[in-house]
């Protein structure tokens, strides 16, 4: 995966599931330094509720694997200093027929650029590789279990990569299970 790093990319955020099939995941914030790549931050978080797959599908419950640039952010409240362009909007609100923990999943989000059109809202629902691809994955506010694709962490980390990840430094996100990311 190191190799699909854009050379341009200063910030990485590395999402390591804890094998292909489990939603459980740890993410840590990579920054580069010349040739050096600091690890700065690490959190908890969850994936897909049924783990990983490189063969994303909407429905599937499974996070992609892969490497996708970072370029979007937006959420229900408002920016909290983000780097990256935010919408804030109710629109991004979850449903309130889906369980009481998580209304607040979409408080804040970051949008992981797969299958969408960089440069617009993270909530923009136009799919360029079709519906059937899936979409509107992000990074967002954790609940304490596994997501339908996207990737959650608590409050406090998205508050950290809102406020950290730059377009100058070309962010990205590394994810998957650990075994394909060795691979």
């Amino acid at each position: 995966m190191w190799r699909r790093v854009p050379a341009d990319a200063r910030q990485i955020v590395a999402v390591y599931g804890t094998d292909r099939n489990s939603p459980e995941s740890t993410v840590v914030l990579f920054t580069r330094h010349g040739r050096i790549w600091e690890r700065t931050a690490s959190w908890a978080a969850h994936n897909g509720r049924h783990g990983w797959t490189t063969e994303h599908r909407e429905g599937d419950q499974r996070s992609p694997v892969g490497v996708f640039t970072l370029s979007d952010a937006g959420g229900v409240l408002a920016d909290p200093g983000a780097k990256l362009p935010y919408t804030r909007s109710a629109s991004f609100q979850a449903p309130h027929y889906w369980v009481k923990s998580s209304w607040h999943d979409f408080d804040y989000v970051i949008a992981i650029d797969y299958n969408r059109v960089k440069g617009t809202p993270p909530n923009n629902p136009v799919r360029p590789q079709g519906q059937a691809r899936g979409g509107n994955i992000w990074l967002h506010m954790d609940h304490g279990s596994g997501t339908s694709a996207c990737v959650s962490l608590p409050e406090s980390a998205m508050r950290r990569l809102l406020r950290t990840l730059s377009p100058a430094q070309h962010p990205v996100v590394v994810m998957g299970d650990r075994a394909e990311l060795r691979a």
